[in-house]
């Protein structure tokens, strides 16, 4: 099947987070809210997605209805986030804050699940097509900040608008196979959430997610603690970004040579290395080189878990595998990390957060490795 639409989706959808994502915690801080408002929000919004996107997919996979809900979804997010700039107190930004993410939830899983199917027998090249959102990512971000800077705020959130209803065109020709060659498994996620396995994989999942919030959250606050100015947090994420590109590409490579299990533990191993190398790290030049491995972290981890989420999901259950995988990642992993990680920073400082978070990725990763070897061949 034709690549182009997926890949052209995540350019889309990714250019709609890069405007607007780094953007709240300073929209939040311009409207005068408190770090506990501003905790409160950011806290419970991943949590959302947790509940939320395996609902939405369940409900989809039932139906057969994923082009109309994935739809919806994309409008009630455009929608939403159209209207962020002109609500000023704390409950009313609360409010559009679950409403934005209650309809994003499904959207990565649902474009997932496309992707994986229309690849046909070429899954392992999923890699190829998450690319197009990295390069949106890294196209947009610049744009978008040039803006807000020349004029305000409000720009990320209409500029994340227009994307998204871009977006919502380009879904329109994504295809997310047929219910009546494969129809839904009876009791589909309790079978899911009965086999070790997939316990073990959501359990990998959700430490991504840890690691994925000291990363996102915490960067910048680390980096300051080390020297560095905003020209050099800016250099940092670009080094990091242009690092995905090479595993995205070959990521059909990595997949065949390690398969997705070994991937996926490849990938946190490297991750909980790289977060005691920065908490190590006493200069910027030091973060720069270490940034120069993040391909190995999320961009694998992204790839290998699509991967053996697709390989693993019950008949007629992949875009709910999917939603499985998006909400242990970006729902309760992430949630969990943003909280710990914020009584970390406070109490120990960005450099002992990252140390802390890194030993504790190891040692789960380490037990996961040992329970998985001891489980009976399927």
């Amino acid at each position: 099947m034709n690549k182009f639409w997926p890949f052209t989706f995540n350019i889309l959808l990714l250019s709609a987070g890069a405007s607007v994502l780094p953007f709240m915690v300073l929209y939040y801080q311009e409207l005068g809210f408190t770090g506990a408002q501003i905790g409160v929000i950011t806290g419970i919004t991943p949590l959302i997605t947790f509940f939320i996107a395996p609902l939405w997919s369940g409900i989809a996979d039932t139906t057969g209805r994923h082009r109309l809900i994935m739809s919806f979804a994309l409008l009630g997010g455009a929608v939403s986030l159209s209207l962020y700039p002109f609500l000023i107190t704390f409950l009313p930004v609360l409010l559009i804050a679950v409403v934005f993410y209650f309809f994003l939830a499904p959207v990565v899983p649902f474009a997932d699940s496309a992707a994986m199917f229309m690849l046909g027998d070429e899954k392992e090249k999923y890699g190829r097509i998450r690319l197009g959102g990295t390069i949106g990512y890294g196209l947009a971000a610049p744009i978008i900040g040039g803006l807000v800077q020349n004029y305000s705020l409000k720009i990320a959130f209409w500029g994340a608008s227009i994307f998204l209803i871009a977006s919502l065109l380009v879904s329109q020709k994504l295809v997310y196979g047929k219910m009546e060659a494969e129809r839904p498994t009876r009791g589909g996620i309790r079978i899911v959430l009965s086999n070790p396995r997939w316990l073990l994989f959501l359990v990998l999942a959700f430490v991504g997610g840890l690691a994925l919030a000291a990363f996102n959250n915490y960067f910048f606050s680390y980096m300051r603690e080390v020297g560095a100015n905003e020209t050099m947090m800016g250099l940092a994420l670009t080094v990091g970004t242009i690092s995905e590109v090479p595993v995205f590409f070959f990521g059909n490579k990595l997949i065949k040579q390690f398969k997705a299990y070994g991937l996926l533990m490849l990938s946190l191993v490297v991750t909980g290395l790289r977060l005691i190398l920065f908490a190590a790290a006493g200069t910027t030049t030091l973060v720069l080189f270490i940034q120069i491995i993040s391909g190995l972290t999320f961009a694998a981890f992204w790839i290998a878990g699509v991967s053996y989420a697709d390989e693993n999901a019950p008949p007629g259950m992949r875009t709910t595998a999917q939603g499985l995988f998006s909400a242990m990642v970006m729902g309760i992993g992430t949630a969990v990390g943003g909280f710990i990680g914020g009584m970390l920073l406070e109490s120990i400082g960005g450099r002992d957060l990252y140390l802390t978070f890194g030993i504790a990725v190891l040692i789960i990763v380490t037990l996961v490795a040992v329970i998985y070897s001891r489980l009976p061949k399927e």
